[in-house]
């Protein structure tokens, strides 16, 4: 009985024992290798660049190479698969200071690494693409947008009125737009932009509409997206007006915007 019993406990202990290596195997021992191993927090907020000239078997660069190429924008994310897969990386290209920015997602495939030094952990992170072509491409729509409530966005309106252009965010200040009124399609006021509010990577995106309310009282904030607005302003360099294809009323139904 006492042989029997110390086989068993041999066997249990045998075991368990498996059964821990089998548990611990899921943990990687693996030392930290700079040539080959990256964390993703230091390509989060990396320059891109793009060049047009081909890249096959560039491995290494130059001062002067790394000039001529473009710098198309930042990391602002990185797309995986279920299964831990890089799928792709979430440039934000365009813009000035972050505001009038898209995000494109660009394949992870084509993202080269491309080293600027002996140090592993010196290197530029390139694409092979025209850079007009990379300011066109479809703009990447996160799953999470309904924070602003898309199904309520309208598209930026068609206006022309004598004596003003049209202009970019890009050639404005957050000074600029601060205080602005915003029109509708009749030239009727519906409001004033309060506030201009940034993605949590430090980009501008959306603008705060105070609607509603006399003298100040009342008003109801509700945040829309840039590509809501057209943004004109007086050939002299003076009146900046803001369009939006909505009325008072319907922007009061927006959800209220709660900073």
């Amino acid at each position: 009985m006492k042989r029997f019993m110390t086989t068993t406990a041999i066997a249990l202990f045998l075991g368990t024992s498996a059964m821990a290596e089998g548990h611990m195997a899921m943990f990687s021992t693996a030392p930290f290798n700079a040539a080959i191993n990256l964390n993703a927090s230091d390509i989060i907020g990396a320059r891109v660049y793009a060049t047009e000239a081909s890249l096959e078997g560039t491995t290494s660069v130059t001062a002067d190479q790394a000039t001529a190429w473009d710098d198309i924008g930042e990391i602002n994310e990185i797309i995986l698969t279920r299964d831990g897969t890089v799928q792709s990386v979430i440039v934000g290209v365009g813009g000035f200071l972050g505001i009038g920015e898209k995000d494109v997602a660009v394949n992870m495939g084509d993202l080269r690494f491309v080293s600027d030094g002996d140090d592993p952990e010196d290197y530029f992170l390139v694409i092979n693409a025209n850079a007009e072509g990379i300011m066109e491409a479809a703009a990447y729509e996160r799953a999470d947008m309904d924070h602003d409530n898309d199904q309520t966005r309208v598209m930026a309106p068609m206006i022309e009125r004598d004596g003003y252009r049209t202009v970019v965010i890009n050639d404005l200040t957050t000074e600029d737009l601060t205080g602005a009124r915003v029109y509708g399609l009749g030239d009727e006021d519906v409001g004033e932009i309060s506030q201009l509010l940034m993605t949590t990577d430090g980009t501008i995106d959306r603008a705060v509409i105070d609607v509603g309310g006399f003298l100040g009282m009342g008003e109801r904030p509700v945040a829309v997206s840039f590509d809501e607005l057209t943004i004109i302003r007086a050939d002299d360099g003076g009146d900046l007006r803001v369009y939006i294809d909505s009325s008072e009323e319907a922007l009061e139904a927006k959800p209220e915007y709660e900073g």
